[in-house]
Protein backbone atom coordinates (compact mmCIF):
# COMPACT_ATOMS: atom_id res chain seq x y z
CA UNK A 1 0.00 0.00 0.00
CA UNK A 2 2.80 2.39 0.92
CA UNK A 3 4.60 1.57 -2.33
CA UNK A 4 1.50 2.37 -4.47
CA UNK A 5 1.02 5.70 -2.70
CA UNK A 6 4.67 6.66 -3.36
CA UNK A 7 4.34 5.82 -7.06
CA UNK A 8 1.07 7.78 -7.33
CA UNK A 9 2.63 10.79 -5.58
CA UNK A 10 5.64 10.63 -7.89
CA UNK A 11 3.38 10.54 -10.98
CA UNK A 12 1.35 13.53 -9.77
CA UNK A 13 4.46 15.58 -9.03
CA UNK A 14 5.98 14.68 -12.40
CA UNK A 15 2.77 15.75 -14.15
CA UNK A 16 2.74 19.07 -12.29
CA UNK A 17 6.39 19.68 -13.13
CA UNK A 18 5.92 18.93 -16.82
CA UNK A 19 2.76 21.03 -17.12
CA UNK A 20 4.44 24.05 -15.52
CA UNK A 21 7.52 23.56 -17.70
CA UNK A 22 5.52 23.51 -20.93
CA UNK A 23 4.07 26.98 -20.20
CA UNK A 24 7.50 28.57 -19.90
CA UNK A 25 9.17 26.84 -22.83
CA UNK A 26 8.46 28.28 -26.29
CA UNK A 27 8.82 24.86 -27.93
CA UNK A 28 5.66 23.64 -26.23
CA UNK A 29 3.54 26.76 -26.82
CA UNK A 30 1.14 27.16 -29.68
CA UNK A 31 2.42 29.47 -32.48
CA UNK A 32 -0.53 31.84 -31.96
CA UNK A 33 0.41 32.32 -28.28
CA UNK A 34 4.05 33.01 -29.16
CA UNK A 35 2.91 35.58 -31.75
CA UNK A 36 0.60 37.28 -29.22
CA UNK A 37 3.37 37.38 -26.59
CA UNK A 38 5.64 39.08 -29.13
CA UNK A 39 3.02 41.76 -29.77
CA UNK A 40 2.46 42.30 -26.06
CA UNK A 41 6.17 42.70 -25.28
CA UNK A 42 6.73 45.35 -27.91
CA UNK A 43 3.79 46.73 -29.85
CA UNK A 44 6.01 48.06 -32.61
CA UNK A 45 7.29 44.58 -33.47
CA UNK A 46 4.00 43.61 -35.10
CA UNK A 47 4.07 46.60 -37.42
CA UNK A 48 7.77 46.39 -38.23
CA UNK A 49 7.33 42.77 -39.28
CA UNK A 50 4.34 43.68 -41.44
CA UNK A 51 2.01 41.69 -39.19
CA UNK A 52 -0.34 44.56 -38.38
CA UNK A 53 -2.53 43.58 -41.33
CA UNK A 54 -3.59 40.45 -39.41
CA UNK A 55 -4.83 42.41 -36.40
CA UNK A 56 -8.47 43.10 -35.66
CA UNK A 57 -8.79 46.89 -36.07
CA UNK A 58 -11.63 49.33 -35.39
CA UNK A 59 -11.51 52.75 -37.05
CA UNK A 60 -11.44 55.49 -34.41
CA UNK A 61 -10.59 58.65 -36.40
CA UNK A 62 -9.77 59.40 -40.02
CA UNK A 63 -8.01 62.64 -41.02
CA UNK A 64 -6.93 63.31 -37.44
CA UNK A 65 -3.94 65.47 -36.61
CA UNK A 66 -1.01 63.93 -34.72
CA UNK A 67 1.82 65.78 -33.03
CA UNK A 68 4.69 64.61 -30.83
CA UNK A 69 6.01 65.20 -27.32
CA UNK A 70 8.75 67.72 -26.67
CA UNK A 71 11.97 66.35 -25.17
CA UNK A 72 11.36 68.32 -21.94
CA UNK A 73 8.76 65.66 -20.96
CA UNK A 74 11.35 62.85 -20.96
CA UNK A 75 11.49 61.20 -17.55
CA UNK A 76 8.34 62.86 -16.22
CA UNK A 77 5.36 60.87 -14.99
CA UNK A 78 2.42 60.39 -17.34
CA UNK A 79 -1.23 60.48 -16.31
CA UNK A 80 -1.18 56.67 -16.07
CA UNK A 81 1.73 56.84 -13.61
CA UNK A 82 4.40 55.44 -15.92
CA UNK A 83 7.62 57.27 -16.67
CA UNK A 84 7.58 58.90 -20.11
CA UNK A 85 10.31 57.90 -22.56
CA UNK A 86 10.47 59.54 -26.00
CA UNK A 87 12.18 56.41 -27.38
CA UNK A 88 9.24 54.10 -26.63
CA UNK A 89 6.14 53.57 -28.76
CA UNK A 90 3.60 55.42 -26.62
CA UNK A 91 0.97 58.10 -27.13
CA UNK A 92 -1.45 60.43 -25.39
CA UNK A 93 -5.17 60.56 -26.14
CA UNK A 94 -7.97 62.48 -24.42
CA UNK A 95 -10.46 59.63 -24.01
CA UNK A 96 -9.00 56.20 -24.89
CA UNK A 97 -8.24 54.00 -21.90
CA UNK A 98 -4.68 53.60 -20.66
CA UNK A 99 -3.08 50.50 -22.13
CA UNK A 100 -5.13 50.63 -25.34
CA UNK A 101 -3.04 49.65 -28.34
CA UNK A 102 -3.59 51.88 -31.35
CA UNK A 103 -2.37 51.72 -34.94
CA UNK A 104 -1.56 55.20 -36.27
CA UNK A 105 -1.12 55.53 -40.05
CA UNK A 106 0.33 58.54 -41.85
CA UNK A 107 -2.15 59.27 -44.63
CA UNK A 108 0.49 60.91 -46.85
CA UNK A 109 2.86 57.93 -47.14
CA UNK A 110 0.96 54.95 -45.69
CA UNK A 111 3.55 54.25 -42.97
CA UNK A 112 2.09 53.10 -39.68
CA UNK A 113 3.16 52.41 -36.12
CA UNK A 114 1.52 50.66 -33.18
CA UNK A 115 1.55 52.61 -29.91
CA UNK A 116 0.17 52.18 -26.40
CA UNK A 117 -1.89 54.95 -24.76
CA UNK A 118 -0.12 55.99 -21.54
CA UNK A 119 -1.08 59.65 -21.10
CA UNK A 120 -3.83 62.27 -21.52
CA UNK A 121 -3.69 64.91 -24.22
CA UNK A 122 -3.10 66.56 -26.60
CA UNK A 123 -4.40 69.79 -25.21
CA UNK A 124 -4.04 71.79 -28.43
CA UNK A 125 -7.35 72.31 -30.19
CA UNK A 126 -7.84 70.19 -33.29
CA UNK A 127 -5.25 67.53 -32.47
CA UNK A 128 -6.30 63.93 -32.03
CA UNK A 129 -3.20 62.19 -30.64
CA UNK A 130 0.26 63.01 -29.27
CA UNK A 131 2.90 60.46 -30.24
CA UNK A 132 6.28 59.86 -28.67
CA UNK A 133 9.06 61.34 -30.77
CA UNK A 134 10.27 57.92 -31.92
CA UNK A 135 6.87 56.77 -33.15
CA UNK A 136 6.25 60.12 -34.87
CA UNK A 137 9.60 60.04 -36.69
CA UNK A 138 9.02 56.44 -37.79
CA UNK A 139 5.97 57.43 -39.82
CA UNK A 140 6.88 61.01 -40.83
CA UNK A 141 7.99 61.76 -44.39
CA UNK A 142 9.27 65.20 -43.45
CA UNK A 143 11.28 64.90 -40.21
CA UNK A 144 10.94 68.66 -39.62
CA UNK A 145 7.13 68.58 -39.63
CA UNK A 146 5.38 69.21 -36.33
CA UNK A 147 2.09 67.55 -37.22
CA UNK A 148 0.80 64.81 -39.49
CA UNK A 149 -2.59 63.90 -40.92
CA UNK A 150 -3.25 60.38 -39.62
CA UNK A 151 -5.78 57.59 -39.34
CA UNK A 152 -6.20 56.16 -35.83
CA UNK A 153 -7.40 52.56 -35.44
CA UNK A 154 -7.92 50.68 -32.17
CA UNK A 155 -6.46 47.17 -31.95
CA UNK A 156 -9.08 44.82 -30.47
Amino acid sequence: MKHKFTILLLLVLTGLFLSSFSHTNLYFQEPKKVFQDTINKNASVADSLGLAANLNLTLHKKNGIASYYHNKFNGRRTASGTKFDNEKYTAAHRKLAFGTKVKVTNEANGKSVIVVITDRGPFSKGREIDLSRRSFMDIASNKKAGTLKVTVEIIN
